[in-house]
């Protein structure tokens, strides 16, 4: 693949300021590509902003987007257009985790999951594909998915039930879009805790209960998801960037699918 595979071409990243954004914006700068990185708005995505440009200067800019919001969402595409004049490809990264046994769930908790996880897909999908087709020259929606679609871990019930709803919104996106030249395709990576210095918001969250539960440290918790997939490999951001450029530099003729990041999960099937 040429290093400039996507030379001339704009995307958009939600969620980005984190482990898989930062190795999903790296390998887009890389390739060429202009990128829109957004994230609540503060320091952090200021900060992440710089940090990108540094590796590719005036290739690409910061916009604070919170999902949930439908006006944020609007502003933040409206940013797009207004730095750009268009848009080849929507990578929606946002996601947030909750650990809790269904029995002990909080219903609030389990409802905030909703509205990122599912609400702010439903509203990125919409919107990107209002502005897609009305800029009718086709495009690539990447959702990211998770491991635990199809293969659920106790005490991740909402985390599990928002993402599968999020997935499955991704496969009718697909439906929809396809007769406007549109791809929407799903990337399902297990545990990436970093990449460079950026830790994974969602490992923040809910990795000390993980530890706790296992009876193990933070370098054992992240041999013991190495160790349970069959190449016994440790899934990076950079991986599941390059599972987005499958699909983005159109290697195959393909929509509604799902690439497993995860080094080979049994239980993680279909595969």
């Amino acid at each position: 693949m040429s290093e400039k595979s996507l030379k001339g071409k704009v995307a958009l990243v939600t969620g980005a300021a984190g482990a898989i954004g930062y190795g999903i914006c790296e390998v887009l700068l890389e390739n060429g590509c202009s990128v829109v990185a957004t994230d609540l708005p503060g320091e952090r995505l200021e900060a992440f902003a710089k940090d990108l440009d540094s590796i590719a200067p005036g290739q690409s800019i910061g916009v604070p987007l919170d999902v949930t919001d439908t006006e944020s969402t609007k502003t933040a595409f409206d940013a797009v257009f207004d730095k750009y004049g268009k848009l080849d490809i929507v990578i929606h990264n946002a996601g947030i985790a909750h650990v809790s046994k269904i029995v002990d769930m909080d219903v609030e908790k389990f409802q905030l999951l909703e509205k990122v996880n599912v609400d702010g897909t439903l509203i990125v999908l919409a919107e990107a594909g209002r502005r897609l087709i009305e800029q009718d020259n086709g495009g690539d929606v990447v959702i990211m998915s998770t491991k635990n679609v199809p293969s659920p871990s106790a005490g991740f019930g909402a985390y599990s039930a928002t993402k599968a709803a999020c997935h499955q919104l991704g496969r009718i996106a697909s439906l929809e879009f396809a007769p406007h030249n549109i791809r929407v395709n799903m990337v399902a990576p297990d545990a990436v805790f970093s990449e460079g210095k950026y830790k994974s918001g969602l490992w923040n969250l809910v990795g000390e209960d993980r530890m706790k539960a296992r009876g193990i440290g933070e370098k054992e918790l992240h041999e013991y998801y190495r160790n349970r997939n069959l190449l016994k490999a440790a899934v990076t951001g950079r991986h599941v960037a390059n599972a987005v450029m499958y699909f983005i530099t159109h290697q195959s003729p393909t929509t509604g699918a799902t690439i497993p990041v995860d080094g080979g999960l049994p239980d993680a099937t279909p595969r």
